[in-house]
């Protein structure tokens, strides 16, 4: 019998660490968040309607990129872009699109053929932004963000 009450002695004196509760606060859980947060991915892309029926992340990034591509490269086929030597460079423009859905050309950069031939190049690629579609921003944790991107095109001309 002795036994028995050693053993519930010894248990109740050492368990007494197992109902310590430990208090956090608001700051700590909020850094231990911010830790394992990937501030470089988004859950959803920018996207426009024509994207909306895409399942996958890959396909509407894919289907973004492609549209505003098109859309670019369309302005420019409708102008009559006159050159005296085969153009075949790529370009490479970064974009911004805001949390309200606002397409923006941070960048762009080009190849010094691509100046002396088309001069008017950056101005007619910000012109062709105007008439984009409606664009819906990059989501995280369902709050809309603010995102960039890089966007190469290749021009090509005879």
């Amino acid at each position: 019998m002795k036994q028995i009450y050693v053993f519930i002695l010894v248990t109740t004196l050492t368990s007494c660490e197992y109902f310590n509760v430990k208090k956090t606060t608001p700051e700590a859980i909020l850094n231990e968040e911010l830790q394992t947060f990937n501030w470089n991915e988004v859950d959803v892309y920018p996207s426009f309607s024509a994207c909306d029926s895409l399942e996958t992340k890959d396909e509407k990034t894919a289907c973004f990129t492609d549209v505003l591509t098109k859309h670019i490269l369309r302005y420019l086929e409708n102008d009559s872009i006159v050159v005296t030597q085969d153009v075949n460079e790529t370009i490479y423009l970064q974009f911004q699109v805001s949390e309200t859905g606002f397409l923006s050309l941070s960048d762009v950069k080009l190849d010094s053929l691509l100046v002396q031939e088309i001069p008017n190049l950056e101005n007619l690629i910000h012109s062709s932004l105007d008439s984009l579609p409606k664009i819906y921003p990059a989501i995280k944790r369902g709050q809309q963000v603010k995102t960039e991107f890089e966007l190469p095109i290749i021009i090509q001309a005879n």
